[in-house]
């Protein structure tokens, strides 16, 4: 891929990769600032990327595990070297400043989001979807499913929106 290619790949598509990284994580922050380094290391193996391979999914990927190793990084730094110690602690609500949409979305396991975002938002075929997380369609369709209902279930409950009893790991 070319610079001017590259370029023209950027353009077209960073907004639109930030959004579903945003959907699937819940912080627009933290996914223009995966997205702008997934697009910087994809500038550095643009030779490698070649638009007949999804070189978006590409970008798209490599942000979502930058969102997700930042994530882990932060959760170790906030433990306690003597956990045994460590108190429980509660769970605060959803950020009101999200939209519904976002802050259901977080509730869902991850495998349901990635799942949901894939399809609904990014626009990909089940089979797409399927390749990119590296399980079979079956599994995706089972996903979509499950995260369809629980999504429906948590928009409809204004409650389960304002953390009532949902909790994350």
């Amino acid at each position: 891929m070319e610079a001017s290619e590259f370029d023209e790949f950027y353009t077209a598509s960073f907004r639109r990769v930030t959004g579903q990284v945003y959907a699937m994580i819940g912080d627009l922050d933290e996914a223009t600032e995966c997205t702008q380094e997934a697009f910087a290391r994809a500038w550095a193996h643009r030779r490698k990327l070649d638009r007949a391979e999804y070189p978006e999914a590409w970008v798209r990927t490599t942000a979502y595990r930058l969102a997700v190793s930042r994530w882990r990084r932060r959760k170790r730094a906030e433990r306690s070297p003597d956990r045994a110690l460590q108190g429980t602690g509660t769970v605060a609500a959803a950020d009101e400043s999200h939209v519904a949409l976002v802050a259901a979305l977080r509730h869902l396991p991850e495998a349901q989001r990635q799942a949901l975002v894939l399809h609904h938002i990014a626009d990909l075929p089940v089979h797409q979807v399927a390749a990119e997380v590296g399980v079979p369609e079956g599994t995706i369709k089972a996903r979509l499913s499950r995260g369809r209902t629980a999504l429906a279930a948590l928009l409809a409950d204004e409650n389960g929106l304002a953390g009532g009893g949902v909790t994350h790991a």
